[in-house]
């Protein structure tokens, strides 16, 4: 079964040339690539087999990413949640990306003290109630305390990450992705499990060895 991954370079790389120089050298078309919005425009000028995506949808600019050839959008990251974006927010971006026909990624997850405190489902429900019935939309299950940068020190379970994306399917109907620290070296441990259709990875997909290797 094809596995969709998708390739979010966050506030990653540093300057153009190095981002255009990472789309050539990772164009491939079972990777999306989602470079950092400032670098859209350079990067979509390159890359001729990877889909493209965004890392959020400026509602000012959505009909300019949609003429740069975007079809993917992530919303909901963690990085984004963490600034204080809403997840009314995020339902009216929702609507906007399924509006222009756009393929919207939504990420949720729960941070370590959530999860802790039993407030998991609770957190989950509330973030994934977003997603409208019959919408053709991929949810990547990211647990935040799982993500190398958060600094929890824990690692995910992927047994644990399928009985929560089993309960996700139970809410809503769609296409789930995990995301949490992903590399070639774990990849697999996910994806083995058909009701995982993908990944979201993050700082390893800055390296393109390594990100080639996952398709």
């Amino acid at each position: 079964m094809y596995k969709l991954i998708v390739a979010n370079w966050k506030n990653n790389p540093a300057t153009e040339e190095e981002a255009v120089n990472l789309a050539g050298k990772t164009d491939h078309e079972n990777l999306v690539i989602c470079p950092p919005l400032h670098f859209l425009k350079s990067v979509a000028g390159v890359v001729k087999k990877s889909p493209l995506g965004a890392q959020d949808l400026p509602e000012s600019s959505a009909v300019e990413l949609k003429n740069l050839g975007v079809k993917y959008v992530i919303l909901g990251h963690s990085d984004r949640r963490s600034i204080g974006e809403t997840n009314e927010t995020i339902a009216r971006k929702l609507s906007l990306a399924l509006s222009l026909d756009f393929i919207p990624i939504l990420c949720v997850g729960e941070t370590w003290e959530e999860k802790q405190s039993g407030r998991k489902e609770e957190v989950l429900r509330e973030q994934i109630k977003v997603v409208p019935s019959g919408s053709n939309i991929y949810v990547a299950y990211e647990p935040v305390w799982a993500i190398s940068t958060s600094g929890s020190g824990q690692r995910d379970n992927p047994v644990e990450s399928l009985e929560t994306i089993k309960f996700l399917k139970s809410l809503v109907q769609a296409h789930f992705l995990y995301g949490g620290s992903v590399a070639s070296k774990n990849i697999g441990d996910y994806l083995k499990y058909e009701e995982i259709e993908g990944a979201l990875v993050g700082g390893a997909s800055l390296m393109p060895e390594e990100i080639l290797s996952m398709i």
